[in-house]
């Protein structure tokens, strides 16, 4: 057999396996979406999303272009279209044209200031069914999708069977010296905080008011510096006292002190009710002040995992699904799954998101991880309508890693490599978090 014949059967190869991952019905396990408008309504709220604004601010596009108070939405989409050109690319760009082509039945392989007004009027009409929402799940091969709901949402108004909920605790690590946090704790748990004992009931009754409402996960979002650790009730009496007191004016070392015991506590909550903690780890935040909005976050490589040794250690029966922001510390990540039972890889976070990172991180951990430890992917979408092709891309480059690593290279069946993608794509998921 010649290499071309080879590489085509290769290349046949990718395409049926992914097209039996793409046949599958999974859940997204972590999304940014507001469950009572999950879909958009123009395709400002596509272009709108950060990595379209903050690639059009990095191309050279000004910043109060994009972020003008009173911007009409068809005005601020011809704006950005207008400015696509440097970043047709990127898979970001690749991303806004399969969804075009997939979900509006766009069918021109670009999109650009000579056409887009019609992309604009197309979606639009699109959109503006009561049945689009649905419509996109099911394009999406989605059945239900997590949401990141602040401590205090009430969580009602919307089917938590297909958008579930997820307790997100950075507010409540991080900034529950500044007096608006503490009196929307108050509201929502109706405990004054006043004491290590208060604090514990408070956010008691916050994981029982979420896990009565289908809540499936706990999650927070990490800074390279932090190194989770217990602290006796006596310490945190007097880093409370002091917040209390003195609010975000506090020491750095009562701030610490009670983000630790804020942290052990909702780790000692995910063991007694029973879900897994998401950590995602590593984002330096306002790195770059003058960017657009959700533009200025970077990664920082000093981050290590071995900080996290003495919490894995504490909670062996917790599950921690760890994202990690960049692909420097993939290997640390699959290390530490490797040899921690409780430890999980969570998908392809933020920088790491593009198909030449993606395909060397997973490939590394498939190789190296035990199967029924890696949640495959995630979209981190904020509107459904990304789910599809962030989703597809990951698919082909799982197909890609599955034909040419495991069927080729090491012999396996193609219903063997199959199976194996379902389950870090689907089965783990639902498995892991139990939905």
């Amino acid at each position: 057999m010649s290499k071309n014949e080879e590489n085509t059967m290769t290349v046949e190869l990718r395409k049926r396996i992914f097209g039996e991952l793409d046949q599958l019905s999974i859940v997204d396990p972590h999304t940014h979406i507001n469950p009572l408008q999950p879909a958009s309504t123009t395709l400002v709220d596509i272009l709108g999303y950060h990595y379209y604004t903050e690639l059009a601010h990095s191309a050279g596009m000004p910043k109060e272009q994009i972020e003008q108070e009173g911007l009409e939405p068809k005005e601020k989409v011809g704006r950005l279209i207008a400015n696509l050109g440097p970043i047709d690319n990127t898979i970001q760009y690749s991303w806004f044209v399969e969804m075009a082509q997939s979900l509006f039945d766009w069918e021109l392989p670009v999109i650009d200031e000579s056409n887009w007004e019609q992309l604009y009027d197309l979606a639009s009409e699109k959109m503006a069914a009561d049945t689009w929402p649905q419509e996109v799940l099911n394009r999406s091969g989605l059945t239900a999708v997590f949401l990141t709901n602040d401590f205090d949402d009430s969580l009602q108004g919307f089917d938590s069977s297909v958008y579930i909920p997820c307790l997100r605790t950075d507010d409540l690590v991080f900034h529950l010296a500044k007096p608006e946090v503490q009196q929307r704790l108050k509201a929502a748990t109706d405990v004054d905080v006043s004491s290590v004992g208060t604090l514990r009931e408070a956010i008691g009754k916050l994981f029982d008011h979420f896990k009565a409402n289908n809540a499936r996960a706990c999650a927070i979002s990490l800074p390279p510096d932090f190194a989770p650790e217990p602290v006796s009730d006596n310490r945190a009496e007097t880093a409370l006292e002091s917040i209390l007191d003195q609010g975000p004016s506090a020491s750095e070392s009562q701030m610490r002190a009670i983000s630790n015991f804020v942290f052990w506590t909702l780790a000692e909550n995910c063991l007694q009710h029973e879900l897994p903690f998401d950590l995602m780890i590593g984002v330096n935040r306002g790195v770059y002040a003058n960017g657009v909005y959700q533009g200025q976050d970077l990664y920082d490589s000093r981050v290590s995992l071995i900080q996290y040794r003495r919490l894995f250690n504490s909670f062996p029966q917790v599950t921690f699904p760890i994202s990690v922001l960049a692909s420097v510390t993939n290997q640390e990540l699959t290390s530490t799954s490797w040899i921690f039972p409780n430890v999980v890889t969570n998908g392809h976070w933020w920088y790491s998101n593009t198909p030449t990172f993606i395909e060397h991180d997973a490939a590394a951990r498939l190789e190296a991880v035990p199967r029924t430890k890696q949640i495959g992917y995630y979209s981190d979408m904020y509107k459904l309508e990304f789910a599809l092709p962030k989703f597809r891309m990951y698919k082909r480059i799982l197909a890609k890693i599955l034909s040419e690593r495991f069927v080729v290279d090491r012999g396996w069946s193609e219903e063997a490599a199959v199976s194996l993608g379902t389950q870090v794509l689907r089965d783990n998921t639902a498995r892991i978090f139990k939905c």
